[in-house]
C-alpha cells in the first residue's frame, strides 16, 4: 500500500512538473482591422469613369492582389498601367500593411529586381514564391500611413517631403490615398527642391473604381 502510494506522489509531480515545462500556448490574436484594411484594397479597379469625365485623366488599371499567403504579413502585389496597355506596365511595386496604432496602418512599399518577369502577376501570385523579402528594396520614407476613418473607409498621405524621387527632375513626391469600398483615390505628385510641382494630377488624384470581381481577372 505504501509502494502504491508513493508510485501515485510520483506520477503526480511528474505531471506538475511536465505541465510547467510546457505552457499552454494561446493562439495568435487576429487583427480584425488589419484584416479589413488588406481585404478592402485587394481587387481590379480603373479610372474609366473619371477619363469619359474629364480628358486631363488617362484610364489607368489598378490591380492589387495577395502574395506569399505562408509568409508572415500582408503583402500585396501591385500593377499600375494605361487600360489599353496593360502588358506594359509603368508601375510594379509589393505593398506590406502594418498596424501603426489603435486606428493607423501603415502601407510601405517595395520595388523588387526583374519586374518585367512579373507582368500580370496578380493572375498569376505563384510567380512571386520565387522572390523573398530579401530581394525586395524598401522604398524608404515613402510609406503611406493611413488613418481608420469610419467603416470600410481609410485616408493618409506619405509624411513631408520623406519621399525622394528624380523623376522627371523632381526632388520628392508625395502620395495621398483614400481606400473606400467601392474606390481607391490616390493623388501621385513629384516636386522640385522649391516645392513647385513637376508631374503628377494637377488638382486633384485619380478615381478608381473598383471592378466587379467576375472581371477582375
Amino acid at each position: 500500500m505504501k509502494l502504491l502510494s508513493t508510485v501515485f506522489t510520483i506520477a503526480i509531480v511528474t505531471l506538475l512538473s511536465s505541465c510547467a515545462e510546457h505552457p499552454r500556448v494561446e493562439a495568435p490574436k487576429i487583427d480584425e482591422g488589419l484584416n479589413e484594411l488588406y481585404a478592402l484594397m485587394q481587387g481590379s479597379y480603373n479610372s474609366e469613369a473619371q477619363a469619359n469625365a474629364d480628358s486631363t485623366y488617362f484610364n489607368i488599371s489598378l490591380h492589387m492582389y495577395p502574395i506569399w499567403d505562408s509568409v508572415p504579413g500582408n503583402f500585396l502585389y501591385v500593377e499600375q498601367a494605361l487600360n489599353s496597355k496593360q502588358d506594359q506596365p509603368y508601375r510594379q511595386r509589393i505593398y506590406q500593411l502594418r498596424r501603426q496604432d489603435d486606428s493607423t496602418f501603415t502601407s510601405y512599399i517595395y520595388k523588387f529586381p526583374n519586374d518585367s518577369l512579373y507582368v500580370f502577376g496578380w493572375k498569376t501570385p505563384e510567380l512571386f514564391d520565387s522572390l523573398s523579402l530579401n530581394d525586395l528594396d524598401l522604398l524608404e520614407g515613402c510609406e503611406v500611413s493611413l488613418k481608420h476613418l469610419g467603416d470600410s473607409h481609410y485616408k493618409g498621405a506619405t509624411g513631408y517631403r520623406t519621399c525622394s524621387s528624380v523623376l522627371y527632375g523632381a526632388s520628392y513626391a508625395t502620395s495621398e490615398v483614400e481606400i473606400l469600398s467601392d474606390k481607391v483615390i490616390s493623388w501621385d505628385r513629384g516636386f522640385d527642391s522649391t516645392g513647385a510641382h513637376i508631374w503628377g494630377a494637377e488638382f486633384a488624384g485619380y478615381v478608381f473604381d473598383k471592378l466587379p470581381e467576375a472581371h477582375s481577372h
